[in-house]
């Protein structure tokens, strides 16, 4: 690689802070690699959740079969391990701590990322994961310390 190209997985955003954020990052990184009905995925959601573990888990699978169906891209996620997001995933996640508040904002970010405009559904399944979040005590805010 020559000086000042960048390597296919750039990872210019820090990790997030608080404890939802970082729960949904590393579902939607475990998903994305390992499948939607990943044990370790169910394993986090039930250990953050208890018994209400189900909802989340659900609609998190609804979200990330929606993201696929509905891109036209390649939405790049980087492994569980990783200290700092892609841009990719800094964009969901941004997109998922406005969706409730500010769902115009959050259909644009959802819209690019996904390079079309057909994103209504992934924003419905995006707020529907943000609102089980927050009813459940692990709210996605992507500024949240």
């Amino acid at each position: 690689m020559a000086y000042g190209e960048t390597s296919p997985l750039d990872l210019p955003r820090p990790m997030p802070g608080g404890y939802g954020n970082r729960l949904f990052l590393f579902v939607m990184r475990r998903m994305a690699s390992s499948g939607v009905n990943d044990a370790h995925a169910a394993n986090a959601m039930l250990g953050a959740f208890g018994r209400s573990y189900r909802r989340p888990l659900i609609l998190m699978r609804a979200m990330m079969l929606e993201l696929a169906r509905v891109s036209s891209r390649k939405i790049l996620v980087a492994p569980c391990c990783c200290a700092r997001m892609t841009a990719d995933e800094g964009l969901l996640m941004q997109a998922a701590g406005i969706a409730l508040r500010d769902p115009n904002s959050a259909y644009e970010q959802v819209s690019a990322l996904l390079g079309n405009d057909h994103a209504l559904g992934a924003l419905t399944c995006l707020q529907a994961v943000a609102q089980a979040h927050a009813d459940l005590g692990r709210p996605l805010d992507l500024y949240a310390g």
